[in-house]
């Protein structure tokens, strides 16, 4: 076994992305089988590695080539999926690489091909295919440009469906690639890999590659990169920690919200049956100013009745009493009733 590793993007970027002829040749290989196109030329356009990654919360480590026609390629290892949704996320790569094409004085017809390659070590797409293109195509499968235009492309390979024990005869370009980066570690031990050394132009050239890097090499960029995404995780449970107090936090203020929504209610209430308690105090004052008014009548009308008995008593007709209190002689005898 040697510490010779591809898989993982730290040595993914190293491998393909040094500025050396090694580098380059094989990051050719690459794009031309994945991309199943000739690459004659092609230039790194970051090929700095990142130097000081403890404080980096997202660091990314893509490749990002230029073609000599101009077509852009973003390059890269993913190893796991994350807490950001990958599709997604290469999504936004797509736009943002796309985007960043300096158009001023030029037509739209101008733009370069812009192409997002991903290397999964995960099942993505729900399909058996290995290899898949992404383009922008309605529900029935109909481009939105023409094929030959279509500037904007998401190619995907997913190392996890390799039939690792597919033989190697029968197996395509590709398929020999992703097996010589699932078990580039075990370099000639393994049968498969020796008869590709021996045999296949493409593999030898990526082994060429891998050659250049001593055991030291590789054992510091696997430790590099096994700090980098210890730092990523950490990151990843920071930023867990951080949105679990935002909504604490969140949780809190609506808590805060409610109660002070709940006091003001209660306010409300407390008005409202007051005004109801004064309503009430007024139609019971109402009331009783009415049943003083009607006792007061009911009074009058008696002392009224007395009045004209009396009055009758001492020898005066109905006549002279309702003449005498401005009535008529109805409504004396209705008194009397």
């Amino acid at each position: 076994m040697r510490s010779a590793n591809l898989l993982n993007d730290f040595a993914f970027k190293y491998v393909f992305g040094e500025d050396c002829k090694e580098a380059n040749d094989a990051l050719k290989s690459l794009l031309t089988v994945f991309l199943e196109r000739s690459v004659n030329k092609v230039v790194v356009k970051n090929s700095e590695m990142v130097k000081d990654y403890s404080k980096m919360k997202n660091p990314r480590l893509d490749l990002l080539v230029e073609f000599d026609d101009r077509t852009m390629v973003d390059l890269e290892m993913q190893l796991r999926q994350t807490q950001d949704y990958l599709p997604i996320r290469f999504s936004y790569y797509l736009a943002r690489l796309h985007g960043s094409q300096q158009l001023e004085g030029k037509y739209y017809g101008e733009l370069k091909e812009t192409i997002v390659l991903v290397f999964f070590n995960v099942n993505l797409i729900d399909n058996n295919r290995m290899c898949n293109t992404f383009t922008l195509k309605n529900e029935d499968g109909l481009s939105f440009v023409k094929e030959t235009e279509d500037r904007m492309k998401i190619r995907t390979v997913e190392m996890a469906k390799l039939d690792v024990n597919k033989p190697l005869e029968d197996m395509n370009e590709q398929e020999k690639m992703i097996y010589y980066f699932l078990n580039c570690h075990k370099g000639m031990d393994d049968s498969k890999i020796k008869v590709m050394i021996e045999s296949d132009g493409v593999i030898q050239m990526l082994e060429k590659r891998v050659e250049t890097i001593s055991d030291d090499g590789w054992k510091k960029i696997i430790e590099d990169f096994r700090k980098l995404h210890e730092n990523e995780e950490r990151m990843e449970r920071q930023l867990e920690l951080e949105e679990a107090h935002k909504a604490q936090e969140e949780a809190k203020k609506t808590l805060q919200e409610a109660n002070k929504l709940n006091q003001e209610a209660n306010k409300l209430n407390q008005e409202a049956d007051k005004k109801v308690e004064e309503a009430n105090k007024q139609v019971e004052e109402v009331k009783k100013r009415a049943d003083e008014s009607d006792k007061e009548i009911e009074k009058m009308n008696q002392e009224r009745v007395l009045m004209i008995q009396t009055m009758l008593k001492n020898g005066m007709s109905v006549s002279q009493i309702a003449k005498c209190l401005s009535k008529g002689e109805e409504e004396i005898l209705e008194v009397l009733k």
